[in-house]
């Protein structure tokens, strides 16, 4: 048959890995949507976590600055850690609240969601490519009805591909820096930054930032 034919030639190849990277891109949003971003938890265990390995994240901060109580969910914060308004929870190495996903991205979904915007980018990159084939360009308006729906297609495509390569370009260097996107946007209102001496006290050089973070 045609089907036998064409698998025999690999032309199903390119369809299937195309369709389990969409797979893969639906289950990692669900995931990372879903999942526990590092919500602080309760005094006493906030404590424990802290003794057992806040010292080594967090080298060079002045000794003045102290942890200070959220004024809404009234836990002691972590070094790092924010309360989200829209989550109504304080979020430990706090990013940013994702209105895309309806989660914040914080210590423990933060490597999930760089890998969730690199398959995005490659569905994307790779949808573009398939819409931008299929169309051939001709100046008549019985070409623009047969070829709309591509060429909306591709348009929206260019431009969720161009917001998804921005911000994950913008996360890789915040990344590699050893900072979040809240401690970029407010570090004049922060005050372990504000007291410090350095610049970044958490960058320990590219790589190692890397390691920390994916590893």
């Amino acid at each position: 048959s045609d089907l036998q034919k064409q698998e025999e030639r690999g032309e199903l190849l390119q369809p299937l890995i195309f369709v389990l990277l969409v797979l893969c891109s639906v289950l990692l949003y669900f995931k990372v949507s879903l999942m526990d971003p590092g919500f602080v938890k309760p005094e006493e265990e906030v404590k424990e976590g802290e003794n057992k390995g806040q010292g080594v994240v967090i080298p060079q901060i002045p000794g003045d600055v102290k942890l200070r109580r959220c004024g809404y969910c009234l836990v002691k914060q972590p070094m790092r850690a924010k309360h989200c308004q829209l989550c109504q929870h304080c979020v430990r190495r706090y990013d940013h609240h994702c209105p895309w996903l309806e989660n914040c991205v914080g210590e423990r979904n933060h490597p999930l969601f760089i890998v969730y915007l690199s398959v995005q980018l490659v569905v994307l990159l790779w949808g573009g490519h398939v819409a931008w084939s299929g169309l051939y360009f001709e100046q008549s308006w019985e070409w623009l009805q047969h070829n709309i729906f591509l060429l909306v297609s591709f348009l929206l495509i260019f431009i969720f591909t161009i917001v998804v390569l921005l911000l994950l370009v913008s996360q890789l260097y915040l990344i590699s820096c050893n900072t979040t996107t809240w401690e970029f946007m407010s570090s004049h209102r922060i005050s372990y930054l504000r007291h410090s001496e350095l610049e970044n006290p958490f960058d320990q050089g590219i790589i190692l930032n890397l390691w920390r973070f994916f590893c």
